[in-house]
């Protein structure tokens, strides 16, 4: 048993946050010293305490659904939000119930899918929706000044930009995910759209979910919306050499479960620095998890998480300075799971599920070949 596995087996649940209203819980976001936020359906955000899961209090004012949140690298305390009402705000986590500090906004016409922010702090991206029969864009801000637009790409994705995620490491390079079926990879040193973009890699369905991954964060793991999972390799951009490391249209059966079954869906991704491993959560209907490993062979079962969600798991984050779990769903649970937690009883029995809750959409995707290094061609 390797260092993860012995860190996963440990894993009970040690905090549980109940539910005051149905609504399903998107997106988790934290900072080391700063507090958990997380996004909901009902077009909110919560902060809590990261330790004990207490409510500290909410930010409230955007007037559409909700489709990202991220933490300024440098700091615990701004937090960016991004929205289908065709706002990024930036918070002031220690200001529970004050106003957006910041708020970012392009074309009236512009609800962002998507949106990310670099590791320098200085560059904003949102995805939009489509608009129109064939237009999409990823928008582009100087975080540090509110309003401050520098333009806009509007030719590599043909549908909703789902995703835009930013290089850990290096601030320049972005890879954004469609339900094109695209996922593309940027220098945005580079002059042009057409000279920024790098690599287009062809998911074969509508894109969900995106992260990098690998040793020097040279691969990308991309999940679709029809649990097809695809990890490419870009260190081979300037060979001849495949990129693909593991593709499969449907990864739901790849991990016989001790049933015999597989996973319902798959949730996400996160690559793991300190273990060197790409671990990839899915689930079942019931709300059992079961968290996997991803390489060049496929996906293999490490741990199974019974007894704390009800419904869909719909987010999860890998917090490693404590070894610790943090998972949200559609029976609007927050649940830590740490290292011999108290064993809390098992969850609600009912889901509460909102009206308003967000549906995820899964069009067609358009059918794009795969292509290099566009510069030279």
């Amino acid at each position: 048993m390797d260092g993860l596995e012995k860190k996963l087996d440990a894993l009970t649940i040690a905090q549980r946050c109940h539910p005051e209203e149905p609504t399903y819980l998107l997106h988790l976001a934290l900072q080391p010293g700063g507090p958990l936020a997380v996004s909901c359906s009902s077009f909110f955000i919560r902060l809590h305490d990261q330790n004990t899961l207490d409510l500290l209090g909410e930010c409230r004012g955007h007037g559409g659904a909700m489709c990202g949140l991220t933490f300024a690298h440098s700091s615990p305390v701004l937090l960016y939000s991004g929205s289908a009402d065709g706002t990024v705000r930036a918070w002031d986590a220690r200001r529970p119930g004050s106003e957006a500090v910041q708020t970012f906004r392009s074309d009236p016409a512009h609800c962002y899918s998507s949106v990310g922010l670099s590791c320098s702090d200085t560059l904003l991206c949102a995805g939009t929706e489509q608009i129109g029969d064939d237009d999409s864009f990823l928008v582009f801000w100087d975080s540090r000044k509110a309003g401050a637009l520098l333009g806009t790409y509007s030719e590599s994705h043909s549908d909703d930009i789902t995703q835009v995620c930013f290089h850990p490491q290096d601030k320049d390079r972005l890879a954004s995910g469609s339900t094109d079926g695209l996922v593309n990879v940027f220098d945005l040193s580079q002059g042009t759209e057409e000279e920024a973009l790098l690599a287009t890699c062809n998911s074969g369905s509508s894109a969900a979910a995106v992260c990098w991954s690998g040793a020097k964060h040279s691969q990308l793991l991309c999940l679709s919306h029809d649990e097809g999972l695809h990890l490419w390799d870009l260190s081979q951009l300037e060979t001849d050499e495949p990129l693909t490391l593991f593709s499969a249209t449907d990864a739901r059966s790849l991990t016989p479960l001790t049933d015999g079954g597989g996973v319902d869906y798959l949730v996400g991704g996160q690559w793991l620095q300190e273990d060197q491993k790409l671990l990839v959560v899915g689930g079942v209907s019931s709300g059992d998890l079961h968290l996997m490993e991803c390489d060049s062979s496929g996906l293999h079962l490490l741990r199974s998480l019974e007894g704390g969600h009800t419904s869909t798991v719909r987010c999860f984050l890998w917090d490693a300075a404590r070894g610790a779990l943090i998972t949200g769903g559609e029976d609007a649970q927050l649940l830590l799971w740490k290292p011999e937690g108290k064993r809390l009883s098992a969850g609600i029995k009912e889901s509460m599920k909102s009206k308003s809750a967000l549906k995820l959409k899964s069009r067609p995707h358009k059918k794009y070949g795969y292509q290099r290094e566009r510069k030279g061609t």
